[in-house]
């Protein structure tokens, strides 16, 4: 739940793939035999879903409407998931989450009628919604996301549990406002980058920052939302 594959699991679906297409009597595909070619031998390299769906042999491979260079930046992401995450729970169920599809593809300039995004809401349900609750998590749906642009992933390392998390927010909400503002979000995060410089990398701290105030409401980061980042646990 990484965000990514690599390793077994990367040879794994490699090894599945193969045997599902000769199963239905079909050869692998030009995209697929390169992409075999590329990642069968090793087990250092690491695909996003974006990029694995890149080798489904359909002219409507609806995730590449997701690719980074059509869908600008996480900023874009965060926005548009705070738009639709109106009430700060930190999910989005699945009406919410068909409006959240067609905006982003329209972010992509892409037009789809009903049907078509009733398809790919219940495609995306079925692919991210791990405990079959009709919801998604910020976190899952940013496996949409190609994993350099995926920030999210960065911070899965570093996550607090509830008391920590508690604890980070009221020190660095130094006037005691019940938010953090964007000076106050850049001392937390130098900080962070400091404590995992394994997971964060500082040079990287003005596009989490970014990313991560893109969840804000006019400047304002509530806890919630900074939970969404930072804490796995319930507060």
């Amino acid at each position: 739940g990484n965000g990514f594959m690599d390793g077994k699991e990367l040879q794994n679906f490699i090894q599945e793939l193969q045997q599902a297409r000769k199963k239905a009597g079909l050869d692998l595909t030009p995209e697929m035999k390169a992409f075999v070619d590329q990642y069968g031998k090793s087990t250092d390299g690491k695909i996003g879903i974006v990029e694995l769906a890149q080798i489904l042999p359909t002219e409507e491979n609806f995730l590449l409407f997701f690719r980074c260079q059509q869908l600008k930046s996480s900023e874009d992401f965060m926005q548009t998931w705070r738009k639709y995450d109106s009430d700060h729970s930190g999910f989005i169920d699945s009406e919410e989450l068909k409006s959240f599809l067609k905006d982003l593809l329209q972010k992509a300039n892409k037009q789809i009628d009903d049907s078509k995004l009733s398809e790919y809401t219940e495609i995306m349900l079925r692919m991210f919604d791990a405990n079959n609750d009709g919801k998604l998590e910020l976190t899952e749906l940013a496996r949409l996301l190609p994993v350099q642009e995926n920030f999210l992933i960065k911070f899965q390392g570093v996550k607090m549990c509830a008391k920590e998390f508690n604890n980070a927010f009221e020190m660095y909400d130094q006037d005691g406002n019940g938010y953090i503002d964007e000076n106050e979000l850049d001392a937390l995060l130098k900080d962070l980058c400091e404590k995992n410089k394994k997971e964060l990398d500082i040079t990287n701290l003005a596009t989490y920052k970014k990313s991560i105030m893109a969840l804000s409401d006019g400047g304002k980061l509530y806890r919630a939302e900074l939970a969404l980042i930072l804490c796995a646990e319930e507060n």
